[in-house]
């Protein structure tokens, strides 16, 4: 299969505020994931194993961060083979707003888009984590003569309010659209789920260009694909279609995740910990890039009894370890350490995120914790044990018990002798 004269534009420009505080200082597609790799990658990889390599990335918030990932880890790609990765940031070509929706994020960017003249136009989402090969979706969206193709998962009914909800006829065709309805009708030949948008669409290049400067022109509109475009062309005749994931991830179960959410995002990390993740990022015929750091490999040391008569072992199980890290008479027990990570004598890890160069010091206690960049928690730290004395000392606690510490806490954040309980 070959993709052709396609242009894939990737939408990276949201805030993110769910994610608070990991996006304070940071766009949602750059947090780090899993370690080594950032949100944006596994859309980038799709890209390149999926042959698509003429891509626009489209920023607008805290964009400092994603633009340097790419331009460290994705400026391999060749002009002079027409393959570029392209970051944009608001251009105000069109008038002086920022982004309204997503439909205005591609609407104010046409002049850069239409230099390419594709045929097509591939439009992703920055933010979720997922394998697919987007030429099976070009390729049904040709066959079908489709002006457009929306890539679509099956959802739980109780979800629905999540999702842009496709109904469609028996051959595929899409009857109608709702963006995150109350209640939704059952998908054909699944009682307990409804057919959801991915947030990925396949338009013909005339189609959308028409469609998004109508939707300009219409003061109320939202500017958003789900609420305002996609809508119209199904009012309009167009020929809309909807494509199943076709999961490249190669598991019993198709794997797509939006970690929108902090427990979403916690959850996703954590299930990669297990004897068989459901995320395959083993598979040499779908790798997932990212910025490989020039660090050492990861280190383990234990000296037992250790100076002061008490056995330590620096030890981690279940767990996934990066370059650079450095465990150092500390234990690390089903967690996830990003490169430069350092858990020193006695300190304990238990299910928790450390992102690129945590320092643990002496005799923490970590449960159950997300931790930003270059995070100093000082001897006898306590998290995630008492979480009411977490919440008093300014930590972000999520619905389901998680403790996120931002970037730049002051090492007295931690200790807070006057709120300490007792």
């Amino acid at each position: 299969m070959t993709t052709g004269n396609v242009t894939t534009v990737i939408l990276a420009g949201g805030k993110g505020t769910r994610l608070e505080p990991l996006t304070r200082d940071r766009a949602k597609p750059a947090v780090p994931f899993c370690g080594i790799y950032r949100i944006i990658d596994f859309t980038l990889s799709n890209c390149l194993n999926s042959g698509l390599r003429r891509i626009l990335v489209l920023t607008q918030f805290k964009s400092r961060s994603l633009d340097r990932h790419i331009r460290r880890g994705w400026n391999f790609l060749s002009p002079e083979m027409d393959e570029s990765i392209e970051v944009l940031p608001p251009q105000q070509r069109i008038d002086e707003n920022w982004y309204k929706g997503t439909a205005d994020a591609l609407y104010q960017n046409i002049y850069s888009i239409e230099k390419d003249s594709p045929d097509e136009i591939v439009i992703l989402a920055g933010d979720h984590i997922y394998k697919m090969d987007y030429r099976r979706m070009v390729e049904s969206h040709r066959a079908n003569a489709a002006d457009l193709t929306i890539g679509c998962i099956p959802v739980p009914l109780a979800e629905v309010n999540q999702f842009g909800v496709v109904r469609t006829h028996a051959d595929g065709r899409v009857s109608g659209f709702d963006e995150k309805p109350d209640t939704a009708p059952p998908m054909p030949g699944d009682s307990a789920h409804a057919l959801g948008s991915m947030g990925i669409y396949v338009f013909k290049t005339r189609v959308l260009f028409e469609h998004l400067c109508q939707d300009a022109a219409k003061p109320d509109s939202a500017h958003d694909f789900g609420k305002n475009v996609i809508p119209a062309l199904i009012a309009d005749g167009h020929r809309v279609y909807a494509h199943h994931l076709q999961d490249e991830n190669r598991k019993a179960r198709p794997y797509w995740r939006d970690v929108g959410t902090l427990d979403a995002f916690y959850q996703a990390n954590l299930d990669l910990i297990d004897v068989d993740p459901q995320l395959n990022l083993y598979d040499a015929r779908w790798p997932i890039r990212t910025v490989h750091s020039q660090l050492p490999p990861p280190k383990f040391v234990f000296q037992e009894p250790g100076p002061d008569g008490v056995a330590r072992r620096g030890e981690a199980l279940d767990s996934l370890i990066s370059p650079g890290c450095i465990i150092s008479g500390g234990r690390v027990r089903r967690s996830v350490l990003s490169p430069g990570v350092r858990v020193n004598s006695y300190a304990l890890v238990d299910d928790s995120i450390l992102f690129d160069g945590v320092d643990v010091g002496r005799h923490c206690r970590i449960r159950r914790a997300i931790i930003d960049k270059e995070v100093k928690l000082p001897p006898y730290t306590v998290l995630g044990y008492d979480l009411d004395f977490d919440r008093r000392r300014g930590f972000t606690v999520t619905d389901q018990g998680v403790v996120v510490i931002g970037k730049d806490e002051p090492p007295e954040a931690f200790l807070a002798p006057n709120v300490l309980p007792g």
